[in-house]
C-alpha cells in the first residue's frame, strides 16, 4: 500500500514534483501579501457568518411561531425578543387572519433579504480585497 522510504535528501523525482507545483516565473507571496492572499475573504467569511446567525434566530422564530410554542417559556421569549427586534422594519408588512402566518409571512421576507443583502455585501468585499491584492502585486 504505501512503501517507506529512509530518512534523506529528496530524489530526483521529488524535486521534479514540487517544482512542478510552484508557479513559474512568479515569486512566491510572502508578509502581509501572503496573509491577505490566503485570508482574502476572512471579511467576507464574518459577514456570512453573521447574516448566518442573524437568519437562523429568525428562522427558529418561525418555527416556534408555527409550532405554537409557550410563548412564557424562556428560550422561546428571547428568541422571539431578538427575532422581532432583527425583523422590526417588516413587521405588518402583510396582514393575515392569524399572527402564526402573519410572522411566517414577514420574517420569511425579511430573512431572505438579510441573505441577499449579506451576500451581496460579502461578495462585494471579497471582490474589493482581490482587487486590492492585485493592484498590489501589479505595483
Amino acid at each position: 500500500m504505501f512503501r517507506v522510504r529512509p530518512a534523506g535528501p529528496a530524489s530526483a523525482g521529488d524535486q521534479d514534483v514540487r517544482s512542478s507545483s510552484e508557479p513559474r516565473g512568479k515569486r512566491a507571496a510572502t508578509g502581509i501579501r501572503a496573509l491577505a492572499l490566503g485570508g482574502s475573504g476572512l471579511l467576507a467569511r464574518a459577514v456570512r457568518l453573521v447574516v448566518g446567525v442573524v437568519v437562523l434566530i429568525i428562522a427558529a422564530g418561525i418555527l416556534l411561531a408555527l409550532l405554537k410554542a409557550n410563548a412564557t417559556n424562556s428560550v422561546v421569549s428571547e428568541i422571539h425578543g431578538w427575532g422581532r427586534w432583527l425583523v422590526g422594519p417588516f413587521t405588518n408588512m402583510f396582514s393575515f387572519h392569524t399572527a402564526r402566518v402573519a410572522i411566517a409571512v414577514n420574517w420569511g421576507i425579511a430573512a431572505v433579504i438579510y441573505l441577499f443583502a449579506g451576500g451581496l455585501i460579502a461578495r462585494l468585499i471579497s471582490r474589493s480585497q482581490r482587487s486590492s491584492i492585485s493592484h498590489q502585486e501589479d505595483s
